[in-house]
């Protein structure tokens, strides 16, 4: 019997987006996303892999050799502390074995790609990433806080917002001066934060903790409905 491989990538996308969209939310609420979530997501992309092989031979079998390299890759980078953190290191070697070729629904992704799916989906999570000062860019010409660079990078909210919220402070006091601090992450934030209020200080320019999972997500959807955003992009320049 024939199976239907755009059913089978559609599991994908409904198994992908649910646990994406699950772990993105505890990640934004704790920081933390549970391990059972890639299990999961690895044992389902198994599961349908061997469905897809003992259905048709899978005819692009060399694409399952990238599942150990995209593993070693992501191994790698997180060790190294390259882009992100332990659970999307983790969410991209799950997604390597759910999605190892690129998926087709109908006619759907519109851009078509040879590379494999989980390549895809971690390149459109990138792209997505450094999306993020235009849409802080957007957010401050709304509230009218257009002082640069600090709009691109972040925005203003009051000292005892950022004391509960998941931010770096953008801002430091050196020398009873407020300075610019771009790589705002070795420094002890509640001291930094009390320094502003010694100093009389109410409002600060902050810089989200954006987890990679909420880029990884939405790349992991614009995999399937447009394809490839970087191949594109590429295209389109050559």
């Amino acid at each position: 019997m024939m199976v239907d491989i755009a059913l089978l990538d559609l599991i994908r996308l409904i198994t992908g987006t649910i646990l994406l969209a699950y772990a993105s939310y505890t990640d934004i609420k704790t920081r933390r996303a549970a391990n059972i979530l890639w299990v999961i997501m690895a044992l389902i992309g198994v599961i349908l892999l061997l469905i897809q092989y003992l259905d048709d031979g899978f005819s692009n079998i060399w694409y399952l050799l990238f599942i150990p390299i995209m593993i070693i890759l992501m191994y790698v980078f997180f060790q190294m502390r390259l882009l992100f953190g332990g659970a999307d290191a983790k969410a991209l070697m799950a997604l390597a074995v759910l999605v190892p070729i690129q998926p087709l629904i109908g006619t759907f992704p519109l851009w078509e790609s040879f590379l494999p799916g989980s390549w895809s989906i971690f390149a459109n999570a990138t792209i997505l990433f450094l999306l993020i000062p235009i849409s802080l860019l957007m957010y401050n010409l709304y509230k009218h806080n257009l002082r640069f660079p600090h709009c691109l990078l972040g925005y203003v909210i009051t000292v005892e917002q950022a004391k509960h919220s998941f931010v770096w402070p953008m801002e430091k006091i050196k020398n009873g001066k407020r300075k610019l601090v771009y790589m705002p992450k070795n420094f002890d934030i509640d001291e930094e934060l009390s320094e502003f209020e010694n100093h009389g200080i109410t409002d600060i320019w902050v810089t989200p903790k954006i987890p990679f999972m909420i880029p990884l997500l939405a790349g992991f959807i614009t995999l399937f409905f447009l394809g490839d955003l970087l191949l594109q992009i590429v295209r389109i320049v050559l």
